[in-house]
């Protein structure tokens, strides 16, 4: 009993974050402080009180509907924080309460937040790709820090930066070959920084996995949009948020399934 109220808290802490999300998500890109105004109905400005920006319980209470001018409000502003306070549960039941813990919900943070932007604007911000880079360098600091002082420090640190050059190497080639190949922008810039950003956080294997796993995904999904008329052929499409599902999967799996494709080529 004790376990689920600390799993309960977690999940209102990360769905509470969630709601802090959804104002990054909306208001980076059109370049609107994320201080002021306070939350507030987009269509009649109405100032949201209390209980109604309380994460999820907020939405339902007002029927998914502003209290004042009866304008629908979006399901994916409580989507966003169930789905940000489930992620934020299952790493610290995954890793327990550990500093890897602490850096993985920060990372999720970002990622989520770069895979809605990109969704809703086909961007990656700048702002977000270099601060989630510099925080993953640090962190990897620091956790090499608590392994062996100074000389860990400097080793985590060198691998992050390492992994983080991997990461917008592979993707710069990617976009560089498939403009060659098209003949016309196959990627955008902002996909190789936030490769780079999560090689800082996973290290070489992880942003290697993650890419391998956003071209395998994106591929499938272009193709089936593409066949189902959803997409026309050469038509752009976001590819940040394939990124960000390579992430999360090598976050939780990663390591399950490195050690099965090694086992399955017989190392």
């Amino acid at each position: 009993m004790a376990n689920f109220f600390i799993y309960l808290i977690i999940f209102v802490w990360g769905a509470s974050i969630g709601s802090f999300l959804n104002v990054v998500i909306y208001r980076l890109p059109a370049k609107i402080s994320l201080i002021n105004p306070p939350s507030r109905c987009p269509k009649c400005l109405h100032p949201l009180g209390k209980t109604e920006n309380i994460p999820v319980i907020g939405w339902l209470w007002l029927k998914g509907k502003c209290r004042w001018c009866h304008t629908p409000i979006s399901f994916r502003y409580p989507l966003i924080e169930a789905i940000t306070g489930s992620l934020f549960t299952l790493v610290f039941y995954q890793y327990g309460f550990t500093w890897l813990s602490l850096g993985y919900v920060i990372l999720l943070s970002w990622l989520i937040a770069l895979a809605m932007i990109d969704f809703d604007t086909m961007t990656l911000p700048n702002s977000l790709t270099q601060s989630g880079l510099v925080i993953g360098l640090g962190w990897q600091t620091w956790l090499g820090f608590t392994v062996g002082g100074i000389r860990g420090a400097l080793q985590y640190l060198f691998l992050s930066i390492f992994s983080a050059v991997i990461g917008i190497w592979l993707f710069d080639f990617i976009r560089i070959l498939g403009t060659v190949m098209f003949g016309k922008p196959a990627m955008g810039g902002g996909d190789p920084k936030l490769t780079a950003m999560i090689g800082s956080w996973l290290g070489w294997q992880g942003v290697l996995l993650t890419g391998f796993l956003a071209c395998f995904v994106g591929t499938i999904v272009g193709g089936g949009a593409i066949v189902l008329k959803l997409l026309k052929k050469g038509q752009p499409m976001p590819f940040g948020p394939y990124l960000v599902l390579g992430a999360i999967s090598t976050i939780f799996w990663g390591d399950r399934i490195l050690s099965s494709y090694l086992e399955y080529i017989g190392l």
